[in-house]
């Protein structure tokens, strides 16, 4: 910790010019600055640096001219920032320090809200006080006394380096007014511009003071691009927003096997991704090069330096290529099956022996265990909960129902609709996979079947599976192969029940990654927050109500495109669909995605699972009353739908103002025209021209963004890190499907043996055990929906207390749950070795938990 001492500017000056002549000698210089932390700073007098240009009316007497005199009160501000800490840069903090020295470490401007006056307030702000990770800076400004109410600062940061702006506070003779900046200011070097933040004062287009408004455009301009001059890879300091399809998942320039189709447009429909300017590759110009680095994202999109700190997912994503190497180097035969289920269980219990130069320790400290200092690290995973309640859960067809209704995927089971008896349900992946059965099967090491699961709805409101059908569709070598399989109750026909069901719980497993959590939260979610970024001031009171649901999800993205869903990649290695994992996500959000049916209450309806009853709690009437993802979820959907409602009647009291509102129309006009351009002319998108079409809006996207990923995400390790349960492939076809007299004879002799080949290979395996468990961890610093307010929000007391309103239903909702967790009558989440079904827990420790509820789409 630093504060300022009692030196004179005169003492000041001297010691910068002494360091400077000293640079040459940066040993000596670093010494000096060290030492200089340890103490307090000096600063200079404030009002020589202080700058007050006018422009006043002048008095003329007998030919002279008589200025004026201005009256000058002294306003003091205060900014929080946190610097870089990146390796490679450390040699630029010298030349920093004279900066803050010489009290030039940041220049600030204020402007006024209240009258467009030719007037310029600024002050050079010097840091002041240090405690990793913040930073404090203080400025003083001599302002004009008719100067007004403060409504923008801008900033030019005078390091070397970025810097990350928290916040400012003004203290005014009317009270303090605060700016939330939380965005990142490159170094004047690298951006001249002075950067425009806003008080926490919200405001509508038509509501915005006079003086402002050419500030609110020119920064929408920005993030637009509009003002950018170079061509070429967009850099990050640009904070440019802009659209692309996704055709840089491939890798043709540097393997023509990993070329890959573009994904969004007429061949294949798809959501838009952030555009980064890249080059076209040289073997094919419709596709997007690869090279080194990070994929652009702007600035602000990216984890903050504490999350990035604390948070070690960002650093695997990236090194997940090396640590497939590493693993595979170390197994005898990486595509061999395991050989017995003991050694599946040796996973947890003994673990495999790493290489000690291996690196992956620091990435992976949950797993990865050291022996010492002479002895190889060890990679030994912590046990799921489902095997560490009941080790045999898996094995039994309770607990494979019991997981569609409270399991990782709750949306797909879906109501039979033919049958009066409303008693049968079905997991449907026939149609959807029937295209791709033989493509797959071209595939090394993999196979697919078309699939339907049929269970039938007991009394206790629990569910048992009955048939499952298993399709192979006709080719020029061979007929049509389909056969129904059911329970039975002799040793073969159990036997083939269970790989039936390996079968059909891969298909639910690849579904899950690539549709229910890729494509509708992470990936639809994504054109929500370029428009909005580009056609919504942060003024703008909706962008401040949507911008927690959008933190980190550009970021997290980026990287799944880099190491999850590309070309190669852990999806297209581990999981079923392999190489034409994009395409069958294309082919579903074709088919099935549109936006009116993503919020809970109408996804429900359309599987049949409900239907509208204004009598019943909720307004809907479930048709399995002990469907724990539903009945947790519509509590999280009613508290998240009455927050919407409140803020946007404050803001939006008339009608008229929602469709007189060019920004806010603009932002819903380019999402559905460009973001999901594919699907624009779609009849279903809902018009805003009501406060209810508004709330509607926004509260399924807060919802995707909030309750229904954390209900896909955060249960991943907990059920699939251990693979039996959930195999994310299967690799060999039914023993009976036209089978060799040795396939026969293997199966009748050794039908464990079937099945362990028919799972994913000891690589396969174990990479998606180390994926899952990344994907499923909280950061320290996770941000859970409704525990802190926005800043914008505590600013108001009206929407503050709306805000402590919805804590207060979230708050119920954790006791709630708690409750129905030891109910023992709701079988589908309370009894004997049974896992609690908590993912929609908004609260929760960092970690592997299973439960809480972020605001937005961060892993």
């Amino acid at each position: 910790m630093f504060c300022r001492e009692s030196l004179s500017s005169l003492q000041t000056l001297s010691v910068a010019k002494s360091l400077s002549s000293l640079f040459p000698k940066q040993s000596a210089l670093t010494s000096l600055i060290s030492a200089g932390r340890r103490n307090k700073l000096p600063r200079p007098n404030l009002r020589r640096r202080c700058k007050v240009t006018a422009s006043r009316s002048n008095i003329e007497q007998e030919g002279n001219i008589v200025k004026e005199p201005i009256k000058k009160i002294k306003v003091k501000g205060y900014i929080t920032a946190q610097e870089e800490f990146l390796e490679g840069i450390t040699w630029l903090r010298p030349l920093d320090e004279i900066a803050d020295i010489r009290g030039r470490s940041l220049l600030v401007e204020l402007i006024s809200a209240q009258t467009d006056q030719r007037i310029t307030v600024e002050d050079y702000a010097q840091r002041v006080w240090a405690e990793a990770p913040d930073e404090k800076y203080e400025c003083e400004f001599e302002m004009p006394e008719d100067f007004g109410p403060v409504g923008a600062i801008k900033v030019q940061n005078q390091y070397h380096r970025q810097l990350f702006l928290k916040g400012m506070e003004l203290e005014l003779p009317g009270g303090s007014v605060t700016f939330t900046c939380e965005s990142w200011v490159a170094p004047k070097s690298v951006d001249p511009t002075k950067r425009i933040f806003f008080s926490n004062k919200s405001y509508l287009p038509s509501e915005t003071p006079e003086p402002l408004k050419k500030y609110r455009k020119e920064e929408l301009e920005t993030l637009q691009g509009k003002n950018r001059e170079q061509v070429g890879e967009f850099t990050k300091f640009e904070r440019i927003y802009d659209y692309d399809v996704y055709n840089d998942v491939g890798d043709p320039d540097n393997d023509p096997e990993l070329a890959r189709p573009v994904i969004g447009g007429l061949a294949h429909p798809y959501p838009r991704r952030c555009k980064t300017g890249r080059k076209p590759c040289e073997t094919d110009p419709s596709s997007e090069q690869r090279y080194g680095g990070e994929f652009y994202v702007p600035r602000d999109e990216e984890f903050s330096t504490a999350k990035a700190t604390s948070f070690k997912g960002k650093a695997v994503l990236a090194a997940i290529p090396s640590i497939f190497l590493q693993i595979e180097s170390v197994l005898l035969d990486p595509q061999s099956p395991f050989p017995h289920f003991k050694a599946i269980q040796n996973l947890f219990e003994e673990g495999i022996q790493l290489p000690k130069n291996a690196g992956l320790l620091p990435l992976l400290p949950r797993i990865i265990k050291a022996l010492g200092e002479a002895q190889d690290d060890i990679l030994q995973f912590e046990a799921p909960v489902l095997i560490n309640r009941d080790r045999f859960s898996w094995l039994r067809d309770d607990e494979f129902a019991r997981q569609t209704l409270a399991g990782l995927n709750p949306y797909s089971i879906q109501l039979v609709e033919a049958l009066k008896s409303k008693r049968l349900f079905v997991l449907d992946y026939h149609d959807l996979l029937l295209p791709y059965v033989n493509k797959v099967r071209e595939l090394d090491n993999t196979t697919l079947y078309a699939s339907r699961t049929l269970f039938f709805l007991s009394d206790d409101s629990t569910l048992r599976p009955v048939a499952i059908e298993l399709t192979c569709p006709p080719n020029i070598n061979k007929p049509q192969w389909k056969q129904v399989f059911t329970p039975g109750y002799d040793a073969t026909s159990r036997w083939l029940w269970k790989l039936a069901k390996t079968h059909a719980v891969s298909h639910d497993a690849g579904y899950h990654q690539l549709i229910s959590h890729w494509l509708r939260t992470h990936c639809c979610t994504e054109p929500y927050i370029i428009a909005a970024n580009r056609q919504l001031s942060v003024m703008h009171p909706i962008y401040r109500l949507l911008h927690p649901h959008f933190r980190y999800t550009m970021e997290i993205n980026s990287r799944a495109r880099q190491s999850l869903v590309n070309g190669g990649g852990i999806i297209e290695t581990c999981f079923w669909p392999g190489k034409y994992s994009l395409e069958l996500s294309s082919a579903v959000y074709d088919k099935l995605w549109r936006f009116d049916m993503e919020g809970l209450p109408a996804d429900l309806i359309r599987r049949g699972l409900a239907e509208e009853d204004e009598t019943a709690e909720h307004g809907l009437r479930l048709r399995i009353p002990d469907y724990p993802f539903a009945n947790d979820g519509l509590i999280l959907w009613d508290a998240i739908k009455e927050w919407v409602t409140d803020y946007v009647k404050h803001y939006y009291p008339d009608e008229g103002l929602i469709t007189s509102d060019e920004e806010l129309q603009g932002w819903w006009s380019e999402v559905r025209n460009i973001g999901h351009g594919d699907k624009k002319d779609e009849p279903w998108w809902p018009v805003l021209k009501t406060q209810d079409d508004l709330i509607g809006v926004v509260t399924t996207i807060a919802w995707v963004a909030s309750g229904h990923h954390a209900a896909v995400n955060f249960g991943q390790y907990g059920y699939g890190g251990y693979f039996p349960n959930r195999p994310t492939t299967t690799r060999i076809r039914m023993p009976v499907e036209e089978p060799t007299d040795e396939e026969l004879k293997e199966f009748y002799e050794s039908p464990e043996k079937v099945m362990l080949k028919t799972y994913p290979s000891q690589k396969q395996a174990t990479l998606v055990m180390v994926t899952l468990d990344l994907l499923s961890t909280h950061s320290p610093d996770e941000e859970y929906i409704g525990e802190q307010p926005e800043s914008s929000w505590a600013n108001d007391p009206v929407i503050y207390a709306a805000f402590k309103k919805f804590k207060g239903r979230l708050e119920y909702l954790e006791g709630v749950i708690d409750e129905r967790n030891v109910n023992i009558t709701l079988k589908n989440r309370a009894g004997a070795g049974v896992v609690k079904y908590e993912l929609l827990k908004p609260l929760s420790d960092h970690g592997v938990t299973g439960m809480g509820v972020p605001y937005s789409i961060s892993i």
